[in-house]
């Protein structure tokens, strides 16, 4: 459904994305993975066709470059940052985009019910959590029913509660056939909604593997995802690959991978350092890798 082929785009000096090749069969999701600045909105923009690029890349054989527009017929697609004017309504807003794809207003309402809105459609925007406003956007994007969805880091900015929630109803989603292409920089979603992970390093596309096989490379038993201050991200990562933790830098700080009786041990390396930890979680890891087997 998605066929990328030795996709580059340069601004100015800096390569942002080099000579990237990835193939998404009809219905399969696959995460797209990396620190900030790895690449994965540049490359999300390319599959859009928002952004000129060297290469290649076609939408159910639809290049988007070149047939644009028949390409993003085929596309839903949530950004990271959502804009919506307060003081519109909740059915209006979709009912404006509606219109906009040229589809029937019935679809609005269809839209709306799919993502668990349809009780909210009278409100305002101003009046929707974070999570409802990722879901109003996700209704948008299920417009005419498009078979691929492209997500760049939708839940980045919801809690827990609502992260979980956006998270439970993008599986729904995955699971009714559609082909995803998302960026997270969280393994706990990747973990539920990848088939595949790609991971993008400095622009360049590392490696494709089974979910599974990425899960289980970052550790046998849990994960500490540490939230740092970035200025403070590559010294801690030093910090804890001297003492020996397999430490990776993801969107948002740190992935430790940790067994059993070594949770503290890192927060000791960092304390030592005079490194602040802002925030942490830990992620079972062992699990997650069991449910993709």
């Amino acid at each position: 459904m998605i066929l990328a082929e030795r996709v580059t785009k340069r601004f100015g000096r800096n390569t942002a994305v080099r000579e990237a090749s990835l193939t998404l069969g009809a219905g399969e999701s696959v995460a797209l993975w990396g620190a900030n600045g790895a690449g994965k909105t540049t490359l999300i923009r390319c599959v859009l066709g928002l952004i000129r690029f060297r290469g290649r890349i076609t939408i159910g054989g639809h290049d988007v470059l070149r047939r644009g527009k028949a390409a993003r017929l085929l596309i839903g697609y949530v950004p990271q940052e959502i804009g919506f004017h307060d003081e519109l309504g909740v059915r209006e807003a979709v009912r404006h985009f509606s219109r906009l794809k040229g589809l029937a207003p019935r679809g609005a309402e269809e839209a709306l019910d799919r993502v668990g809105l349809s009780d909210h459609a009278s409100k305002r925007v101003r009046e929707l959590s974070g999570g409802m406003k990722q879901r109003l956007a996700l209704a948008i994007a299920l417009l005419g029913d498009p078979p691929v969805l492209v997500l760049d880091e939708v839940t980045a900015s919801l809690d827990a509660v609502g992260r979980g929630e956006f998270v439970a109803l993008l599986k729904r989603l995955s699971g009714a056939g559609r082909t995803m292409l998302f960026a997270s920089h969280r393994i706990d979603e990747i973990g539920v909604l990848a088939e595949r992970v790609a991971a993008l390093d400095k622009g360049r596309l590392t490696s494709v593997m089974p979910c599974r096989e990425f899960l289980a490379g970052l550790g046998a038993g849990e994960v500490l995802h540490l939230a740092l201050p970035a200025p403070l991200r590559e010294r801690a990562r030093s910090a804890l690959m001297g003492a020996g933790f397999d430490a990776r830098l993801n969107g948002v700080g740190l992935l430790v991978p940790v067994t059993t009786g070594r949770k503290a041990a890192p927060f000791r390396v960092l304390a030592e350092a005079n490194i602040p930890v802002d925030d942490f979680e830990v992620v079972g890891v062992a699990a997650r890798a069991e449910e993709h087997t």
